[in-house]
């Protein structure tokens, strides 16, 4: 069974940073897409950032400039830079994995940022 774990959330003042890991059971080429997902209280789950297997990368407009996904596929992990942070970042993200066949999601990590 695939698991995807994720770690680094916590509390953090407004313009600081953080930086989330996603941790797999498996080889992170073998989805095709990774990815992290924020959802705060009230709200539908929302995309942060991609990264293809090919090593292309996507970011929701807010966090462009301010975020960076990256990965190290010696550790199967997945990271989330996260900088200049804001209480709107506050949040619970999720580790997204997608295969060819399924889509697999961590647990989640949760994020505030105090004003």
């Amino acid at each position: 069974q695939v698991q995807l774990v994720e770690s680094g959330g916590g509390l953090v003042q407004a313009g600081g940073s953080l930086r989330l890991s996603c941790a797999a059971s498996r080889t992170i080429f073998s989805f095709n897409v990774m990815g992290w997902y924020r959802q705060a209280p009230g709200k539908q789950r929302e995309l942060v950032a991609t990264i293809a297997k090919g090593g292309s990368t996507n970011y929701a407009d807010p966090m462009k400039g301010r975020f960076t996904i990256s990965r190290d596929s010696a550790k199967n992990t997945v990271y989330l830079q996260m900088n200049s942070l804001k209480p709107e970042d506050t949040a619970v993200y999720y580790c997204r994995g997608t295969s060819s066949l399924y889509d697999y999601w961590g647990q989640g990590t949760q994020v505030t940022v105090s004003s």
